[in-house]
Parts: structure tokens; sequence; C-alpha cells
């Protein structure tokens, strides 16, 4: 048992560091606050109880005391807890506090260090701390302490210091803090920036002077950079193309970091709200098996997605099981699950719809034993099978898996308001998103990977608005981009083709 002081970061998931995402995933309990983000809290195991203790500017949900109590109390339970705080633990965040209650108390415990808003919030809005020749030093100073109490912050010695200033919750108290400024001797013209969410998709940063920052529309939580370096804006990642943008993943919860973290890398606010999820087939996959168990009657195996070659490749022994059968899939993502277990796909068609793989499927011969394994969803289109037989071939489908509802949470009903895109990945996750929300909480823009899924889409009620024209996630997230970037561009309209992964031929159809 071990009561763990994690350091979040400013907010973005991708500055926890190794050792807070390891305590993370061994928590039974998670006591956040209000800087954390949810992509975090989902690194705890599902089955963890999670506890906001979430603090703003003037009111707070728990005492401090309350707070060092509840971490005791877990702590003695023999329970693994991870007190998630935002930035690091012991700047400005009473992480000394709470250390201190708990070795009174006689407990394990262990902080891991956080990266400071001070140093990371600035950075995200192109603002260097300190810069060569001209700041070569940097101060941090809550502004949490009242300016009027002459034996705390002395702000007229910190004017007087030169370099850059960094104020951590300042806001409330930013006019008075201002004015002791001014009268240490800084100039009314030094530059002033003032960063709210800092790192966060919803990020926004205000640039001013020393004595105009007081007067823009500020709120917390801000970081306030005070100095020559506040002049600088180095923008890099409110630069980023869906930079602000609220998307949802529908995706189910176990496949959905994918997409998210892609959207995330171009700077969107990803919403992870699955609407279906992926389980065995009514037979527990007994008609998989038995069929991966005669594989060498058969001259091809067809995956028709990433959960299927998933569930097929669990059943091999190893690629001995494969002598002499060829593999299809309908695109790269399903190749690249087998290609974690060593298998090439011998045919991945230009196009990852069901069409076009029949266009490049090839003839049987006289060689040929002329059947076709087909493993995939137990809901599916026929398009698929029907056409291998009319090319000639014996289809035997087996259902490799099923995908069932999942009924949100009421967390995850609050997430979609307000979302600017919603994307659906298949079929299921369309119509269990109609079942669930309806159309009425649709957001703006409607993006869908393929034609298939886009046809359901409309059959359903639903706008369509962004049809990805290479249907993988990272097809999917370039067509977003393209919309964000060409708005009015002809809908389901993109002009670029992504250049991530493999590029797969197609196999020439043999007589």
């Amino acid at each position: 048992m071990t009561v763990f002081l994690v350091g979040a970061g400013p907010g973005d998931p991708g500055l926890l560091t190794v050792r807070g995402a390891e305590a993370l995933a061994m928590a039974d309990v998670v006591v956040y606050d209000r800087l954390s983000v949810g992509a975090l809290l989902e690194l705890a195991p599902p089955d963890a109880e999670r506890i906001s203790v979430a603090k703003s500017a003037g009111k707070a949900v728990m005492p401090q005391d309350d707070i060092n109590a509840l971490l005791v109390e877990k702590g003695k339970q023999g329970l693994t807890v991870v007190r998630l705080k935002g930035g690091d633990p012991f700047v400005f965040a009473r992480g000394g506090e709470e250390a201190a209650a708990l070795a009174e108390a006689g407990l394990h415990y262990e902080v891991v260090p956080g990266v400071t808003s001070a140093i990371a919030v600035p950075a995200y809005a192109g603002i260097p701390v300190t810069l060569r020749h001209s700041s070569t030093s940097f101060t941090v100073i809550t502004g949490h302490e009242d300016p009027d109490k002459s034996d705390e912050v002395n702000w007229e010695a910190a004017a007087q210091l030169g370099g850059t200033i960094v104020i951590l919750m300042g806001v409330g108290r930013l006019p008075k803090i201002v004015d002791r400024l001014l009268a240490g001797g800084l100039a009314p013209e030094t530059p002033a920036a003032a960063i709210r969410w800092g790192t966060r998709p919803e990020q926004h940063t205000v640039r001013s002077t020393l004595s105009a920052i007081a007067s823009e529309p500020l709120a917390s939580p801000s970081v306030i950079v005070v100095g020559q370096v506040a002049a600088m804006d180095l923008s890099w990642f409110e630069s980023r193309p869906l930079f602000g943008k609220k998307v949802i993943v529908t995706r189910p919860r176990h496949q959905s970091s994918v997409l998210a973290d892609r959207l995330r890398d171009e700077g969107a606010d990803a919403l992870i709200v699955p609407t279906i999820e992926i389980v065995d087939p009514l037979d527990e996959g007994a008609a998989l098996s038995a069929a991966v168990g005669q594989l060498s009657s058969y001259d091809w195996v067809v995956l028709t997605s990433a959960n299927g070659a998933q569930r097929f490749c669990e059943r091999l022994r190893d690629g001995r099981d494969l002598a002499g059968v060829k593999l299809a899939a309908i695109g790269p993502g399903t190749a690249e699950v087998l290609a974690d277990y060593n298998l090439v796909a011998d045919l991945v068609p230009e196009r990852f719809i069901a069409e076009s793989l029949l266009e490049a499927f090839p003839l049987p011969n006289e060689a040929d034993q002329r059947r076709v394994l087909l493993a995939r969803a137990a809901v599916a289109r026929d398009v698929l099978p029907d056409g291998l037989r009319e090319l000639g071939w014996r289809v035997d489908v087996v259902d490799a898996y099923r995908t069932v509802p999942v009924e949100p949470t009421d967390t995850e009903s609050e997430r979609i308001i307000g979302a600017d895109i919603v994307t659906f990945t298949s079929s299921s996750t369309v119509e269990n998103w109609v079942a669930a929300f309806g159309l009425d909480t649709l957001p703006k823009v409607v993006a869908c990977i393929g034609p298939i899924t886009a046809d359901t889409a409309r059959r359903a009620g639903l706008r369509v608005d962004v049809i990805a024209e290479v249907h993988t996630i990272d097809g999917l997230v370039d067509a977003l981009i393209d919309r964000a970037t060409h708005p009015t561009a002809p809908k389901n309209a993109t002009t670029r083709r992504s250049s991530r992964g493999p590029r797969f031929g197609r196999q020439q159809r043999r007589a």
C-alpha cells in the first residue's frame, strides 16, 4: 500500500511523467482536483474509485484538512491511493501539507514530481520564460496571497529583480499586484500575458502590457507572465489545425485511444463517448476455433476488421497453421494486426471497402480447393460473401465477434453538449449513437470513416459533412483537418491523402 502524491502537469495528458502513469495504473482510489483532465483519469483501472475534491478561486468542494483526512483514511484501508494534483505537488499545490499528514499517520507515501505550469504554460503559448541577453532569470510567485499584507510577497522587490515574473493563481488579485509592481519600478508598457487553461485544447492567451493586463477579460485558472519575453509569440500549440475543437470519439473504449491521440496531436479536445463494445459471438467463438482447426482446407482467409483479425490470430498456434493459405485484409488497420503476429497480408485493396476487395480478389483456378474462410462481425453486409460466391468460391462465414450497444453515463451525456464534431468509424457506432442520444444533440459536423458508414448515417437521418477519402483513422483525421483548413470546400470533399503508414498495392486477379 502506498499513497502517491502525483503531479499531473498543467493539463496536457502527454506531460504526465512515466512514474505518474505507473502510479495511476496501480490505483485503487484516485483523489483529483480541478486541474486534472479526464484523459488522465482514464489511465486508472476502470474499477478504481474516483473522488473529486475540485478547488477553484474563492471556493473549495472539500477543505484542505478534509482532503488530508481522506488520504489518511483511504491509506489506512490498505488501498493504493493516487492524489492527482495539477502541476507539481510541491509548487503552490499544498502537497507538503498532504505529505506531512501522511507522515504523521505513519503511512508510506511517494512524491511524483510533475511539470509545473510556471514553465509549461508559457511554453505552450510560445513564450520562453528565459531568453539569452534579455531575460536571464525568472521568478515564480503565487498571486494567492493578499498584496495588502506587507509581511507576505514583496512585489516591489520582485519588480526590481529583473528578468521574467511568472504569477500563478493571481487573477483575483491582479489589480493590486500590478499596482505594486508599478510601484516597484516596472514600466507601464512592460509586456504582459495571461494564459488560461494552458496546455489544454481550450487554452486562450491574452497579450497586453502591465498597466492594461488587469483590465482584460481574464479568468482563472491563468498563468500570468510579466517581462520582455511576454511580447514574444512563438505560437505552435494554438496554431494546430484542430485546436480548440471538441471532437467526440464513438469507438469502443479499448480502441478509442488511437483516434483520440491523433486528434489531440492536432490540437483537438477528444471526448471519448463509446457507443459500442466488442464482445464474443453468441457461440463464444466455437465456430471460429473449429474453422481455424481446419485451415488447411481453405485457399484464403478473408478478414474485414482489426477486431476480426485479432480474434482469428489469437486462435492460431503459430504461422505454420497458415501453410499454403493466403490472407486478405480489408485495409491497413487489419493488416497491421496481422503484422503484430508476424503475418503478412497477401491482399489489401486500394479502397478499404468490400466492393474494392471483390474487385481485387482472384478467380479460383484448377489447383485451388475453391474455399474461402470469411471471419467477420456477427452482423455485417452480405456484399462480400455473395460477391465471392459469384466469383466461383465456396465461402464459409464465421462470426469472430459481435458489437453490443453501450449505455452512456451521465458524464458522457454531458460531454456531448457543445461538441463541435462527432466521428463515426462503423455503421454500428452510428446506429447506437442514434439509439442513445437521438438526433437533437448532434454536433455541427458529422464525420464518417468511409462511404458505408456515411450511408448508414444518412439512412438514420443524420447529416454527413465529412467522409474520409482514405478509410482509416489517419484518413479520418486528415479529412477533419482539410475541413478545418478549407471550411468553404464542398461537403464530403477532401483535398489530401494520408501519407502515414504503409501503402498496399492491389493483387491482380488471376485467371
